[in-house]
């Protein structure tokens, strides 16, 4: 079983929470985590469903949300 990885940061978690929603509607499982150091919420996946999760993110959200880069 592949670990998980980062496909993205938002801004908080509400922002995160529609991200895991839609790789929910895309039957991808996601889960989110917020450093305690940082503002950021990162939204991960696992590592053989990066590049799908990756698709279905930049498909379905404004260009100009961030979206990190491998």
């Amino acid at each position: 079983m592949s670990g998980m990885i980062q496909v993205a940061t938002a801004g908080d978690v509400a922002e995160a929470e529609e991200m895991q929603e839609i790789l929910r509607n895309a039957g991808i499982e996601s889960q989110i985590a917020q450093s305690v150091d940082d503002d950021a919420v990162s939204v991960l996946v696992h590592e053989s469903e990066l590049e799908s999760a990756q698709d279905v993110i930049e498909a379905l959200t404004e260009p100009d949300d961030l979206i990190s880069e491998p």
